[in-house]
Formats: C-alpha cells, structure tokens, sequence
C-alpha cells in the first residue's frame, strides 16, 4: 500500500511490518521534499514517523486521543489522517497548518504549538474523559527537550499522585531545539544506556525458562535479584517516583516492538511513560548531522541542504553583533536564551565568550528570573527570545524583574506577523503585554542601525527595557536624518501637511513608500519614526495637537493595547484634541502564510494603506493644489 492510498488511520492496520517500512520510507520522502519546497521542521518530524505510525496502529482516533506537544512533530500525524492530497500545502498561505489543527481534522484533539504543555492538555483531556464514564486512551507524546519546561513537572506530579489513566510517549532524541541541557539529560542519557541492560535480561530470562523443572523458579529468584542490582545500575526512578510506570527504553524506530510495548501500555489502569530513543532527522543525512539546523528550515535543496535562497541579514545577527562589540567594553554583560541560541543567533555571542553565556532550556519563566538574579548579582543580562515565547514569562517580567526595577534587556525576536509557522507563533501581542508595566521601557528599531543605537541605549537605562524586531533586518537608510537615537524622542523622516503617520519599526518603511506615492497625487503626509513605544514622546505629540489634521498611528501588532491605543489613552488624559486613527491587525488571531500575503490579509500591505490614506486625505490633497 502506498501513501496515497491510506484515507484514514484504519487503513495502516492490517500493513504487514514489510509494507510498514515502505511506508515509512515513503513518509519520509514525501516530507523531505515538501519541506524542501515549502521550509518548515524536518529533523522532529523525520525522528518521530515510526511512533506516530505504530500509534495509528496500536490506538484509534479519533475516539484515542493524542497531544502533540509542540506539535511541529506532527507531519507523519496529519499524512495519516487523510491530509496526504494537501500536505504540499502545508505552512502556505490558505493551506494546511505545520501544527495540529482541530478544525483540519477530527484526529487533531488539542492544538498545541508552545512547549512542555502536552501532558496538562493530555491530563485534562484524560479526567474529562473519567468523569464522563468513558474508557478510551489519551496518549501525550513529548520530545526529551519538552521536559526542560517546568510545566511538564507540575502535570507529571499531578498525573502521578491522582493515578489518572495516561499514556506517556518519552521521545528521546537527546534534543530540543539545540542540545538539551540540565539534569534530566543526564538522567535520560543513563536510562538510554540501560537499552544494553534490557537486551541481556530478555536472553537470560528465556534461557532459564528453557531448563526443565527448576526453570521458572530459578528465573523468579534471578528477576528478584535483577530488580534489586538495576535499582542501582540502571536509575528508572524519576519517572516511578512520580507515580507513573516505567516502560523501555526502546528503538523508536522499530514499529514492530513500539506496537509490542503500547498494547502493554493499554491494559495497565494507570499512568504510563513509554521511553523510546530516536534519531532527530532520521533518514536524511544531513538532517542527522545537523539536526538544529534542520529543526525549522527555510526552503532547501535536498542533495546539498543549502537554503533555496540567499538568507538576508537577520535582526538577531545585528543585535547579537552589537552585543558583542558592547561585552569587549563591559565584562558584566551576559546573554541568556531558552533553547533558541540559533533561531537568535545569540550562538554567535556563545562563540566568543562561552562563559557568559546560558542556556537554560525550554523555560522561559526560569530565564527570565534567572535574569532578575543575574542582574540583582551586579551582571547586565541580555535575554533573547522570541516574542510570542516571552508571554510565558509574563508573571516573571513583572514581578522579578520590573518590581525590583532590575536592568533586564529583552530582545524580542520575530515580533509582528511572522511567517509560515502558524497562529501560535505571532509575534503580535507583546507590546500590549508588556507597556503597562511599570519601569519597562519598550522600543521598535526601524532598521539596522537604530537597532544598534538602541542596544546601547538599554545598557545606559539601567533599568528593565525590551525591543522588539521582526526576523528580517532592514539595512539603514542613509536619506534618515542623522540624529543619534534618544529613548524617548521620535524622528521625524518626512515632512507633510496633510496628514501625520507614527510608524512603529517594521512598518515605518511601508509608510514611507505609501508617502512617496501620494506626493504624486498632491497628498503630503508627515511621517515619524515613533521608535519609543514607551515612554512616549510628549514633545512630538503636543506639537502635534496644534494641527488640525488625522494622525494615523501604524503598527504590526494587535489593535487592542498596541502602540495606537497608548497614543488615544495620552490624548485622553492629556485632554488633547488630536484626531487619532489607529491602524492595526484587529483582534483574532492569525493563520500561517508568508509575510506578504499576511499583511495583504490584515490590512497593512501598501496599496492597503494607500487606499487608506486616500479615503481620509484627498480632499485636504485636492485643495492643497491639485
């Protein structure tokens, strides 16, 4: 049977394990070669198809259910599950999401797209299924990396204590997103070890049952004794001590002994880990060798692994560079990521000064305060992490950080809408998070070399700051004015009369061009560079209240508390008289797609904006002489 011809899980029961592996062999071209065209996370995927493929055999959604956590491991899943027509629409725009998705399929139970929250899914999904007097599994199927998050701790404890029914599936690749850190790999890669252990127990157990007569009795004195010197070879008690039983480890590319442990798993009425060692990126060569590379890829060709297309320069680069210029001058400068040192870059800043720099893993709550301690201790902590994984640290910016008033830098990575990697993973949401703390200063560079100024104008704060950018770093514009940046004071990069915009970072650019076009057309906007997102500028605004004309704030990032709504709420209070138009992506949330067709959709594309313009300015344009 090939791949095209499996409609629904049901049809990969009956497969003898000789098809199994053709199957699988084909799943993995099929993913390699979709990915290669559209990017997206290989080395996960390719590690975890003879899992998810003995799962559909073993289990039967979607009456089982499973939680992906993450769920960018979910590929094999959705092939499965009659996606396989449109999985070479997978992360387009309009097409299949790269995450589990419930309005995609009814085999997608629980979306996911954030770390270590699968087994709290899975554990809720298990107690609402007891209280409902049903008796189907719930399977949570985590990566070893996941269980750097602390999250997992609280579910597991839980799980463990009540004896809720739940299968755990352990995948175990030795990463993350980069290399694991912390005790737990260590415990696990002690555990994998033990792989050895269990291959010599199964030959000596059946070599005794073979002796007539004092066979089984002498085996049970042998098991005994077994389980007493494992106790102290082979640790399994992380996992026990917390109420679950302990199964494996096992070749999780092996369907056939993967399907053997999981029926075992079913008929056990309590909570269960499965322990399989896979290989991230098996199957593709490159992928295996390099597997962080591959995690999430952009577009790449399959014989070399080379990106399709030169990468431009990342803001990330320019922060981390900066960044590096700045500790040659100041040994007290530390970087710190969760797990991310590559998407950040800040791998760049580990290269030259290993020992001021810390990975702590999926756990971004932990960093963040980890940071608090750091700069409490006389450091200047430079956290990098992607927007959308700073919400989890919420409670930790606020009260560790910016109670104390610790200087605290935060490099926001991927701030705005994003790319192909789906609703969970805008950038959209951060400044309306985090400008109503007190003592945080927010900033949004408009290109590369603002960016720059800024990184030095957080280490003078001395106090919590955050700047926010989007992947791509725009290259610094020379026909800017030359003012040096200052927190607080906005740059005024076009003069008009019509008609004022505050631009915010990545749409400043947008802005301009729209301004140049409407000049053609008799309409002259004014457009600043509201680089400060708070504190705002004061100066600028009340200079603005003289005018009797629309002021359009423009940002990448929702409408409801976003840079618009702190322009309205200083109008109020000030009692300004300021006509303000926010114009910004309106409260939902949205899909994955490439950039393009993403600010086309919300409304913040150019030719959206000039129609924008054109309906509020016209007649001021027409009168001012056209």
């Amino acid at each position: 049977m090939k791949l095209a011809d499996i409609k629904q899980p049901d049809d990969v029961r009956n497969l003898s394990y000789e098809e199994c592996k053709r199957l699988t062999d084909e799943i993995r071209e099929t993913i390699i070669s979709t990915v290669s065209r559209n990017g997206g996370h290989l080395s996960s995927n390719l590690g975890a198809v003879e899992i998810t493929l003995a799962l559909h055999r073993v289990f039967h959604t979607p009456e089982d259910q499973f939680v992906f956590d993450v769920g960018h491991q979910s590929y094999t899943h959705k092939l499965l599950t009659g996606r396989a027509e449109r999985f070479d629409s997978i992360r387009c725009y309009g097409g299949l999401s790269g995450f589990p998705k419930c309005s995609e399929s009814v085999h997608d139970c629980f979306e996911t797209g954030h770390a270590s929250t699968a087994i709290s899914a899975a554990l809720g999904l298990a107690r609402a299924r007891d209280l409902a007097g049903r008796r189907n599994h719930v399977v949570a199927v985590v990566g070893d990396g996941a269980l750097t998050g602390g999250m997992c701790y609280e579910a597991l404890n839980d799980c463990g204590n009540s004896k809720t029914r739940l299968i755990l599936i352990l995948n175990d690749n030795q990463m993350s997103i980069a290399k694991n850190v912390g005790a737990l790999s260590i415990h696990l890669a002690q555990l994998r070890a033990s792989a050895g252990w269990n291959t010599t127990k199964r030959r000596v157990k059946y070599s005794l049952l073979s002796i007539p007569l004092v066979g089984r009795p002498l085996e049970r004195m042998v098991h005994t004794i077994k389980k007493s010197l494992k106790a102290l070879l082979v640790d399994e008690g992380f996992f026990t001590a917390l109420g679950f039983k302990y199964l494996g480890p096992i070749d999780g590319h092996d369907v056939r002994a993967m399907e053997k442990i999981m029926n075992r798993a079913k008929a056990l009425d309590e909570p269960v880990v499965i322990h399989c060692v896979t290989t991230k990126g098996n199957g593709y060569r490159k992928a295996e060798k390099a597997p962080e590379q591959f995690h999430g890829t952009p577009p790449f060709l399959i014989e070399s692994g080379e990106a399709q297309k030169r990468s431009r320069k990342l803001y990330g680069q320019v922060a981390v560079d900066e960044l590096i210029a700045m500790a040659k001058q100041n040994r007290r400068i530390v970087a710190v990521t969760a797990a991310m040192p590559l998407g950040t870059s800040v791998n760049r800043f580990k290269a030259q000064y290993r020992d001021r720099f810390f990975d702590v893993g999926i756990a971004e709550e932990h960093a963040v305060t980890m940071c608090a301690g750091l700069a409490k201790g006389g450091m200047r902590p430079f956290f990098f992490v992607y927007s959308t994984f700073l919400q989890r640290g919420y409670d930790q910016v606020l009260h560790d950080v910016c109670m104390q008033n610790l200087p605290v830098v935060f490099l926001l990575d991927r701030a705005g809408l994003g790319n192909e990697d789906g609703q969970s993973h805008k950038g959209l949401f951060d400044i309306a998070y985090l400008r109503h703390i007190p003592n945080m200063t927010l900033l949004a560079p408009a290109d590369a070399g603002e960016l720059s100024e800024m990184m030095r104008s957080a280490l003078d704060l001395n106090a919590p700051c955050a700047i926010r950018y989007p992947k791509t770093a725009v290259a610094p514009n020379a026909s800017y004015p030359t003012r040096p940046f200052l927190v607080g004071r906005w740059r005024t990069l076009l003069s008009g009369a019509n008609g004022t915009v505050l631009a915010v970072g990545s749409m400043v650019g947008a802005a301009l061009s729209a301004a140049q076009r409407l000049r053609d057309e008799g309409i002259d906007l004014e457009i600043v560079n509201a680089s400060t997102l708070k504190p705002l500028d004061g100066m600028c605004l009340g200079r603005l209240q003289t005018k009797n004309r629309p002021v359009f704030t423009l940002e990448e990032h929702v409408l409801e508390g976003g840079f618009g709504s702190a322009v309205l709420e200083y109008n109020a209070q000030h009692g300004g008289v300021l006509d303000v138009r926010p114009v910004a992506v309106e409260g939902r949330f949205i899909s994955q797609g490439d950039h393009r067709s993403l600010l086309r959709e919300t409304g913040l594309d150019e030719e959206a904006l000039l129609v924008r313009f054109r309906a509020a300015l016209a007649p001021q344009g027409a009168a001012h002489g056209r």
